[in-house]
């Protein structure tokens, strides 16, 4: 009991230590968040972009919110606070908290074999790409070193890819196979990634895919709920992200919701298959939020796992799901498509910085800083040495390669410089 006593304190020392340290970090310089509202001014006045919702939060109080021209230029309707955006893989670490607290409850282990849940994963096999004596590429199919395991789907080492990601065969095998044909729930769509080869073998490859989705599945399985109404009932009500869904049924969310320029045909595709597809509820991409709902999902992050005073992850587990599981020693490479980013890290559902990378100067931001982002043009940033989050909201695939590192900058060039960087 001594013994636990005493490491209770410890850590409630710890952490009164880094408060401590967080509340002397000096506010963001106003003038250089001016900056920010100069840089959007111009990309909504140019008409790069519709409209966007900025938030940079310190000590968990706003120190910078500002909307931007509007949710839809069709309609030119303004854009505000409670604006609704589809945050595509911005999805992904809610899942993962999910998946978590599952672990966290011994409901779910990370060894657990994901056939385990879904029997057709005990079947499936890895495809390797050969050369015929005639030249010609062939696709063969060899067994897996190991079974899929659930920290494969936590972490994006199954081998199970996206279409657009890997080789042609990952391609040609994922349009062959048709996997967003008719109608389908996560079970039903879980089983046909199952009856595709994997891109790689378990483990050995960092590689951005459906794993996410899987792990959704699983979920449901588990819980005997949707994946909807499990992240519902243990982390959208109790958070109080009451605009984070699946599927809008008013009225009043229907006008909320934002919409790319009529030129940015990869994001209406997307947003044509997510409304014929209402019975789907993608883990890895098919949320629907507000900057203010997810505001409160980052600054649960930034507080260690906890949140207005509930608990959503032990300090464990929480610290399990934040550290890097695929650096040096894990035996996990990471090919042309590495997309956490140099500095960077993966944990369970969310970029870790690891080091400062390889660029001079380094990117902006702070080693143990956790992020994520979305082909959507949505991004969120968690940075513990600053006591900050930072969120973007807006709908632009065209754009957000170039506004995403910009925003990022421009929110870090309002602390002192020895602040900005690693």
């Amino acid at each position: 009991m001594k013994r636990r006593e005493f490491l209770l304190g410890a850590a409630m020392l710890a952490g009164t230590m880094a408060r401590g340290r967080a509340a002397s970090i000096p506010a963001p310089a106003p003038e250089q968040l001016n900056r920010i509202t100069a840089y959007f001014d111009n990309e909504v006045t140019s008409g790069r972009l519709p409209g966007a919702v900025i938030l940079v939060q310190q000590h968990g109080k706003p120190v910078y919110f500002k909307t931007f021209g509007v949710r839809d230029v069709r309609t030119g309707l303004a854009m505000t606070p409670d604006t609704i955006f589809a945050i595509h893989s911005m999805t992904k670490p809610i899942t993962c908290l999910g998946a978590m607290m599952l672990i966290d409850e011994g409901k779910l282990a990370l060894a657990d074999p994901v056939s385990k849940y879904i029997p057709l994963f005990a079947d499936t096999k890895v495809g390797l790409e050969v050369t015929k004596p005639d030249g010609t590429l062939a696709l063969d199919l060899v067994p897996p070193v190991r079974p899929v395991n659930i920290e494969d789907l936590l972490r994006h080492t199954s081998g199970i890819s996206y279409d657009y990601i890997g080789g042609k065969w990952v391609e040609q095998a994922y349009h062959a196979a048709n996997i967003f044909a008719g109608q389908f729930d996560n079970k039903e769509f879980a089983e046909r990634i199952a009856k595709l080869p994997l891109a790689r073998q378990p483990g050995t490859l960092w590689r951005y895919g459906h794993s996410t989705d899987v792990l959704g599945a699983v979920i449901e399985i588990i819980s005997g709920q949707t994946l909807y109404e499990y992240l519902k009932q243990r982390i959208l009500d109790p958070l109080g992200m009451s605009s984070t869904k699946f599927v809008l049924t008013t009225k009043d969310e229907l006008a909320r919701m934002a919409r790319p320029l009529p030129t940015d045909q990869i994001l209406l595709d997307a947003e044509h298959d997510r409304l014929a597809h209402p019975e789907w509820q993608s883990g890895g991409g098919g949320l629907l939020s507000t900057i203010t709902d997810y505001q409160r999902f980052a600054q649960m992050l930034l507080n260690g796992g906890e949140f207005e005073g509930k608990r959503y992850l032990s300090p464990a587990a929480f610290k399990d799901m934040t550290t890097d599981h695929i650096g040096p020693g894990s035996g996990v490479g990471r090919d042309y498509f590495y997309f956490p980013g140099d500095g960077f890290g993966y944990g369970y559902g969310l970029a870790v910085r690891t080091d400062p990378g390889n660029a001079k100067p380094p990117p902006p931001g702070s080693i143990g800083e956790l992020k994520w982002d979305s082909g959507s043009g949505t991004y969120f940033g968690v940075d513990p040495k600053l006591d900050m989050v930072y969120l973007m909201m807006q709908q632009t695939q065209n754009e957000r390669g170039r506004i995403t590192p910009a925003f990022k900058a421009l929110v870090y060039d309002c602390y002192p410089p020895e602040l900005r960087r690693p």
